[in-house]
Parts: structure tokens; sequence; C-alpha cells
């Protein structure tokens, strides 16, 4: 048995977060992703995943997995600088540039591999990073990662950031990171004043779009197309499939000298066994969808505000979300434990989010809406929520 030497030390700690609370564990998924779940045995209605499109089981995209495994086995067996690039990969990498508006993309295995990646592998000694306080832990710890000088500003304040490139005038290369939708909180960054600010102050920006790509945008571009940017004032996007693509892996899209930079120098990125082939095959087969089945965005934006306006009229304490992330601030731990078991008894499942994902006192109810969720589903859901709060 491995043990280190200062294991009490740890055994006391776990012990004072289950206390407080905040101990994590995992449950046991038994068959597909999807609105209706199984987790270690028992039936949920799910409010908890990031499926937003309700692709996660498409026939098309289990079809382009299966016939790829068929021609090109499981493992990809090596990273991609060596034999583990596929055709698959070569195809949606191209198709990524085409749909984002970009020269070139990138695949990484992960999203939090990608953040690594395009921040590390960019930014040297004497440059700067500038990221909203509220961005995922992976922007931030490719921030802790790069030798670079890290500063943060007021979440979504313009004027905070632009303090911040005023600040750093005198340093030549400076990089503005961002998460697009903002995950805990389902806001979205405004990402036209941030390119504004990066002219100004010829600063580069990185955009996480993990949460908007598929999801915003007429055609599913994600923030780019929700902000009408030009093809000339794009930010470098990373973007992530695990979420509304219904598949797994993530990519980088910029111009050609970005993407060959971080062929040379993210270290994520070429020390890594590069994703099954077919998972890039299942993805392309999820980029036609997203592009052309738009009724899917349409479903979820109507269920996003019939969520909305059932929960203010409960007089929940929302967040300003208008995206497929829609927290419900309880603010105590406990108090947000208890809900979410008591939903869980009513066979609903959501995402308990305490301290130290989200700040101290706003721990929250974490619902997210999927495109295969009904009316029905909604309603039982604040029905459940009335309930609950009622006692």
């Amino acid at each position: 048995m491995a043990t280190l030497p200062w294991s009490e030390q740890l055994a006391n700690a776990l012990s004072e977060r289950k206390t407080r609370g905040r101990y994590r564990q995992q449950r046991v998924r038994s068959g597909q992703q999807g609105v209706d779940i199984t987790l270690d045995g028992q039936r949920f209605l799910s409010f908890c995943s990031n499926d937003y499109l309700g692709l996660a089981n498409h026939p098309a995209l289990k079809k382009a997995f299966i016939d790829s495994v068929e021609r090109d086995g499981v493992g990809s067996g090596a990273a991609h600088l060596l034999t583990g690039h596929s055709c698959y990969h070569d195809q949606l990498e191209q198709a990524l540039a085409d749909f984002t508006g970009h020269q070139r993309a990138l695949l990484f295995s992960s999203g939090y591999q990608a953040n690594l990646g395009v921040i590390d592998g960019l930014m040297a000694r004497d440059d700067v990073i500038i990221q909203d306080k509220l961005n995922h832990a992976s922007l931030l710890d490719g921030g802790r990662l790069s030798p670079a000088k890290q500063l943060r500003y007021q979440h979504n304040d313009m004027t905070a950031l632009a303090r911040r490139l005023t600040s750093t005038q005198s340093v030549e290369r400076k990089l503005i990171v961002s998460d697009a939708v903002f995950s805990m909180d389902g806001d979205i960054a405004p990402l036209a004043d941030i390119m504004d600010l990066a002219n100004t102050y010829q600063a580069g920006v990185v955009i996480d779009d993990a949460h908007g790509f598929g999801v915003l945008g007429q055609t599913g571009r994600g923030s780019i197309e929700h902000w009408q940017l030009s093809a000339d004032n794009l930010p470098i996007v990373v973007g992530t499939f695990g979420k509304a693509f219904g598949t797994a892996g993530a990519f980088v899209a910029a111009d050609n000298d970005v993407i060959e930079t971080l062929i040379q120098q993210a270290r994520s990125y070429v020390y890594t066994t590069a994703q099954p082939a077919a998972v890039a095959a299942a993805t392309l087969a999820s980029l036609k969808l997203v592009q052309t089945e738009t009724w899917r965005r349409d479903t979820l934006q109507a269920l996003i505000a019939q969520f909305r306006q059932g929960a203010e009229q409960l007089g929940l304490e929302l967040m300003q979300s208008f995206t497929a992330i829609q927290p419900v601030v309880i603010g105590d731990d406990q108090k947000a434990i208890q809900i979410g078991k008591a939903l869980e008894q009513k066979g609903l499942l959501v995402g308990v989010i305490r301290p130290p994902t989200v700040p101290e006192g706003s721990a929250r109810l974490r619902i997210t809406l999927s495109a295969n969720h009904t009316q029905q589903h909604v309603v039982q859901l604040l029905d459940a929520l009335e309930q609950i709060l009622a006692h």
C-alpha cells in the first residue's frame, strides 16, 4: 500500500472538508449520457449535463465513430507529431478552420490541455497575461504554468481591464484571456469591448468558448457569431467538443503563425497522445449537425426562457445568464446541499456548487438545460423546487 509520511494531515483535511460540506465524490453512470440517466443504480431526470444540443447519443455520431473504429482501430497510438495524426484529425482541423473563420485549427485531447497549451505556448518571460477573475481553472493554470507575469481584473469589468492594460503599456507582448461563457455564472463576456481594448492597447486575445461553441450564434459559431465580429478582428478561439458537440477533445483556432508556434511550443500538444481517430470522425459528423439542425438552438433558447420565467415567479435568485447554464443562488453551503438531496429524492439531478469553486456565500444549484429536455421536464423541476423551498 502506497502512503505518505504526512498521510494523517491529508486525512484530517479530508475530514474537515466533509464537515464543511465540500467533499467531492464520484458517482457511477450506467448507460448513455442524456436527460434521463442512471447514477449508482438510481434513475434521474438530469439537469447537470453539458450536452447542450443533445448530440451525445445521436445515431450519426455513433455510426461515424463505429465506422472509424472498423477502419482505424481504437487507440491513436502516438502523438500527433509522430504517427497519431489520422486523416479524420486532418479533416476536422480543416473543417474547424472554415467554420470559425480562421486560417488554421489545431486539435488537443482535452479543453484543459488546449488552455494550458495556448497560453504557455505563446507567452514567455517578461510578457504579461491579463485574465478575468472568474476564468476557468484551466485558463488560470495556463497562466501559472507560463513564465509570464499574470494579472487579473474584476469580472467582465472593462474599466478594470483598461486599467491593467494602461499599467502594462510598456510591455510589448500582452495577452487578454477570458471565458466567452462563464461556467459557474452562465453570463457572457463582452467580447466586442474586449477586442476594442485589445486593438487600442495592441494586445492579443484568447477566448475560451467551451460553453458557447455550438450554442451561441445562428449557425453555432459561438461568441464570434454572437458578437458579429468581423473576419479581420477575431480573437484566438479555444473550443471544446465535450459539451454542445457531444464528443470529446478540443481545438485552438487562429492564424497560421499562431498554430505553427503552438505545434512547436505547446507542451500539452507535443507531449501527449492524440485522441482516437474515431472521436475526430464523430466530431466531424457533429459539426454538420450543429450547422444544419438549427432547431436544437431554438429549442434550447425556448427552454431557457421558460425556466427563467418560472424561477422568477417562484422568487428564486437567478444570475444574469441567458445561456444554457442557469445558476440558482442559495448562499449557504449546507442549504444548497440539502436542496440538492431533496431534488434527488424526487428523481431530479442538478449540480450543487460550493466554494472554493465559487466565492464564499454564493453556493448555488447549477442547472443546465439541453435541447433534449421538454417543457414538461422544466415544469417538473420548477414544481419540485417550489415544494422543497416551501418547507
